[in-house]
């Protein structure tokens, strides 16, 4: 059974350095597509970040362009959302998503019903 595993979450403060990890389980995602979403209390989930299946093209949210970093380490399998200057305003559980469909993965999405494969999350939370 293929599984995505988010690890990575906590308390932060704002400002300070943050990177959130993604491991599938179950199968190697070299030939997938990835995002990360996010939904914060009282909100509707919504994208973040996504990267095709060889890493050279990406796609953020406006909110989060210039602070978030999305990229990928094959060798080991991950994928990572990695920010420095995270701000309340960040505060949300962090969802890990994949596609593994042919010719989609050449692109990225910004769309949840793009992604086959979800992580169970994990909490950010950004306070002083």
């Amino acid at each position: 059974q293929v599984q995505l595993v988010e690890s990575g979450g906590g308390t932060v403060q704002p400002g300070a350095s943050l990177r959130l990890s993604c491991v599938p389980s179950g199968r190697a995602f070299s030939d997938s597509r990835m995002a990360w979403f996010r939904q914060a209390p009282g909100k509707e989930r919504e994208f973040v970040a996504a990267v095709n299946w060889n890493g050279g093209r990406t796609y953020y949210a406006d909110s989060v362009k210039g602070r978030f970093t999305i990229s990928r380490d094959y060798a080991k399998n991950t994928v990572y959302l990695q920010t420095i200057s995270p701000s309340p305003e960040d505060t949300a559980v962090y969802y890990c998503a994949a596609d593994t469909h042919p010719l989609a993965i050449l692109s990225t999405s910004r769309f949840s019903t793009s992604y086959e494969y979800w992580g169970q999350g994990t909490q950010v939370t950004v306070s002083s």
